[in-house]
């Protein structure tokens, strides 16, 4: 590697210390001109974190505001904004700016999202402070100045404080004030995590039409967030509204570094040769028409000498990955794992995220994986009733990394990880009885009774049993797949596949030549007494279908067969040849 002349930008999201300390830089001015071109009133764009929102509103709020307008000229010399002409040049410095950030107005409960907000609402009010003695303004305002400025402003009236600051300033100035807001949807994110959802929606709705909707002093408003909540009446009536989300074209190669960038970037850090392996760590994300990389996993690359670590997961603890996994049931698994394996899901596009519905509604789920940045869009089309349709893949080696941890945390907590190798080991290694002695013990340890409860049809012998069996089975199915992320790198995951005369359960081809190749067939029983022949109809069914016959084909020579039964969290193995077990471990 050749020595960098200049600091990679770590952190550093203010642009004026971009420019002048001599960071490297992507230049992104370009948004200004594509702004001032199509002069939207309130423009929405939706992003996952760490793609350059706050550094890219930063650049907004160096080049607009008025203050320092001659000093902040300079950052912009002979960037793409200048180059566009002094069409575009001629409306730097000549607006009050409101920039507030509320990515940190994030708390427990209610009452501590009302201190943070007035912390930095106080904060906000005392950049203008010179505004509490204004001879523009009346006694009334310079008091409710007073009052957000010392923190004693609370309740419904802090829910004005926006819109009081730029009727203000409008009045001080004889401008219109630009409003560039960041993250404005952290706050309702933070509310619907922690519990108090219904009264940090309703806050915010008022905080934010009152600014938006309703205030004759705006002169036009940039909003960042990572999902969009106009469901919810946020933005309701606000009849200028120009949303542009992952999906979009408009602006979509401004959040993120596009392929260009990227290599550009990496040449002029001399590290150009690493490019195709950056691609497969950090690459893949797609907005709009656009593919592109995460900004942050790159420059962190960059600065840590090429070594390829997930830095864009490790940035917030992946806590929305984290708690939509704790709400999804085993056929949401079944769908996430086939995503680790680079399968795809469909759902229709959802434009507004509903957080009551994510829990409970599948569609709802992937849409907010693919606006947060943890599936990508890859296709996207019209079904015959007109309503657009997506399918949603992984976007890179990264992200895929943290789905392995979660689903397989989720599955089974960190104490069980030994537990959890030692059976995988002895799958693999054709040991039926360690193999089953491992998973009896993870169902007994790590498996609620009411996971793997049957369903009373089956006790009964109703008309609908086989459906209720199918879907106990759909439960083991569902856990032995998360169980198996552990085997990626080694074994390539196939489930429900032709092959011979029918459809294997779970098959494991090897990826290293010599291994051996897997088949389980999986069965639930009706009871504990039944366990013993279910598991040998199981082990039957691969014989008789020939399951193995794509491994054959494939020149796997040596193939694992194992028929297993359940009941509850009771189970037991069947092995065929070449190493035949017959035993069973009842568990408690």
């Amino acid at each position: 590697m050749q020595e960098r002349k200049r600091p990679m930008p770590v952190g550093i999201e203010d642009f004026k210390k971009l420019i002048q300390r001599e960071y490297y830089f992507v230049d992104k001015t370009r948004f200004i001109r594509d702004l001032q071109d199509l002069q939207t009133e309130v423009t929405l764009i939706t992003r996952p974190r760490r793609f350059g929102k706050t550094l890219t509103l930063s650049m907004l709020r160096y080049f607009y505001d008025m203050e320092n307008a001659e000093e902040n000229r300079g950052l912009f010399r002979g960037l793409d904004i200048e180059r566009a002409g002094t069409q575009y040049m001629r409306e730097q410095g000549t607006r009050p700016v409101v920039f507030l950030t509320l990515k940190e107005v994030q708390s427990g409960n209610y009452g501590g999202l009302m201190a943070k907000l007035s912390e930095i609402l106080c904060q906000l009010y005392g950049q203008s402070e010179y505004l509490e003695h204004s001879n523009a303004l009346s006694r009334k305002e310079q008091e409710y100045f007073a009052d957000v400025f010392g923190g004693t402003c609370q309740g419904e009236k802090l829910q004005f404080a926006l819109s009081n600051l730029m009727k203000m300033l409008e009045k001080h100035h004889g401008k219109k004030p630009v409003l560039l807001l960041d993250e404005y949807d952290a706050p309702i994110l933070s509310a619907w995590e922690k519990g108090y959802y219904e009264e940090g929606i309703d806050f915010m709705r008022g905080f934010l039409g009152s600014a938006l909707k309703t205030n004759p002093s705006l002169g036009f408003a940039v909003l960042t967030g990572v999902t969009r909540v106009s469901k919810e009446s946020i933005f309701s009536g606000l009849n200028n509204l120009k949303v542009c989300s992952v999906l979009s074209d408009a602006y979509c190669d401004i959040f993120g570094f596009t392929q260009e960038e990227a290599a550009r970037l990496m040449e002029e850090c001399g590290v150009g040769d690493k490019l195709p392996e950056l691609k497969q760590w950090y690459d893949g994300y797609r907005f709009g028409s656009a593919e592109i990389y995460n900004p942050w996993s790159v420059i962190r690359y960059i600065d840590e000498g090429c070594k390829f670590q997930p830095y864009w997961m490790n940035t917030s603890g992946n806590s929305i990955l984290k708690d939509l996994l704790r709400h999804v049931d085993t056929r949401r698994h079944k769908e996430l794992q086939g995503l680790v394996q680079g399968k795809s899901v469909e759902s229709p596009v959802l434009e507004n995220i509903v957080y009551a519905d994510i829990h409970r509604n599948r569609d709802a789920l992937f849409m907010m994986l693919m606006t947060t940045g943890y599936l990508k869009p890859v296709e996207v089309w019209k079904n015959r009733n007109g309503r657009d349709w997506v399918r949603l893949m992984v976007p890179n080696m990264e992200v895929r990394l943290a789905y392995e941890a979660e689903i397989l945390n989720h599955i089974v907590p960190s104490q069980g990880e030994t537990l959890l190798r030692d059976m995988l080991c002895s799958m693999t290694a054709g040991d039926a009885e360690g193999f089953q002695e491992n998973l009896s013990d993870l169902l007994r340890d790590f498996v609620s009774y009411h996971d793997t409860a049957q369903p009373e049809s089956l006790h009964q012998g109703v008309s609908d049993s086989h459906d209720a069996e199918a879907s106990v089975r759909c439960l083991y199915h569902g856990l032995i797949l998360g169980l198996s992320v552990m085997l990626d790198g080694e074994y390539r995951v196939a489930s429900n596949r032709e092959s011979g005369y029918g459809r294997f359960d779970i098959a494991f081809f090897p990826l290293k030549d010599g291994a051996p190749g897997i088949i389980l067939e999986l069965k639930s029983a009706k009871s504990e007494e039944a366990l013993e022949e279910k598991a040998k109809e199981a082990l039957r069914q691969i014989e008789e279908k020939a399951y193995i016959t794509e491994l054959s084909q494939q020149g796997v020579k040596e193939v694992w067969k194992y028929g297993i039964a359940f009941h509850g969290k009771k189970v037991w193995l069947e092995q065929g040849q070449p190493r035949p077990f017959h035993k069973s471990y009842n568990v408690i």
